[in-house]
């Protein structure tokens, strides 16, 4: 398996990358510790300047940046000794962003596993600009960590669907790798708006039993109930791991993480977020 890990050296982002570590500790695996840097400076002039000051600035930028990767890679060979797993490191002078989009395809990444927030975030907000921008456009799956989140083995996963979504077999394979390394069990999470399924979602619902087969599941149904508070009850009830959703434009899944109205329900990630993307993305 091949698992990036962005890290801007903030304790958020080590600590994501140490739960990458552990939760994979059984799977075999190349993580590519990955930083990019764009000076503050950097524009036009800056970009077609060469060999001047500015070219000399980047050189002290990038040599800082390609010492802390081997500074954390050499920290995480000397406190894990997992022979299945080795780290390369990646340094770039490139967009947050970008890099990753470019790294996803050239790699062939299977998850990005990341932190919510970065150096300088802040308490009140789910998830820092990076985090959002890589979880609304990555073409593979991301995990998102809570800031200060110790690992726990995921046992009991959750996922609230609307069962709008024509799932297939490519899309769940990280959620399939993790629930047969800890034999877990999937937490199907409907909330109705008091009437029965369509035809397409008894379809849906139909196709992500087969999928899921023999992997342990069970379907929970919850009437007249918004899905923010509804996944916050079932958490409250139920001891989660880790909260699995599909990046679904034409569902739920924007209104709920995406929008202005998150502050007033009440909402809080507390759990490491899966977010699967929809087949139909094509840019990051």
């Amino acid at each position: 398996m091949k698992v990036l890990l962005p890290t801007d050296f903030s304790n958020n982002a080590f600590n994501a990358i140490v739960y990458a570590v552990e939760l994979l500790k059984e799977k075999e695996c190349i993580f590519y510790l990955l930083n990019t840097y764009t000076p503050i400076v950097y524009n036009y002039d800056y970009r077609m300047s060469a060999g001047g000051g500015l070219g000399k600035l980047r050189d002290v930028i990038k040599d800082h940046s390609v010492n802390k990767l081997k500074e954390l890679k050499s920290k995480l060979e000397d406190k894990y000794v997992f022979t299945n797993h080795s780290f390369e490191i990646i340094s770039s002078f490139n967009t947050f962003s970008e890099e990753i989009k470019e790294r996803v395809e050239e790699l062939a990444i299977d998850v990005i596993i990341m932190g919510t927030k970065g150096a300088s975030g802040v308490k009140e907000v789910l998830f820092g600009s990076n985090t959002v921008h890589i979880i609304k456009n990555s073409k593979c799956p991301v995990i998102a960590v809570p800031d200060e989140y110790s690992f726990e083995k995921p046992k009991n996963i959750l996922f609230p669907t609307d069962f709008n979504i024509d799932y297939s077999e490519d899309q769940l394979l990280v959620y399939k790798t993790i629930a047969n390394l800890y034999n877990a069990k999937l937490h199907i999470l409907h909330a109705s708006r008091d009437r029965d399924l369509n035809s397409k979602e008894k379809i849906n619902k139909e196709k992500l039993q087969t999928i899921l087969g023999d992997l342990k599941h069970q379907t929970h149904i919850v009437r007249d109930q918004e899905i923010p508070l509804a996944i916050n009850e079932f958490q409250n009830n139920h001891h989660i791991e880790l909260l699995m959703m599909v990046n679904n434009k034409h569902s739920f899944f924007e209104n709920l993480f995406f929008k202005p109205v998150i502050n007033q329900i009440g909402f809080h990630l507390s759990t490491p977020f899966l977010v699967i993307p929809t087949k139909e993305k094509n840019q990051m």
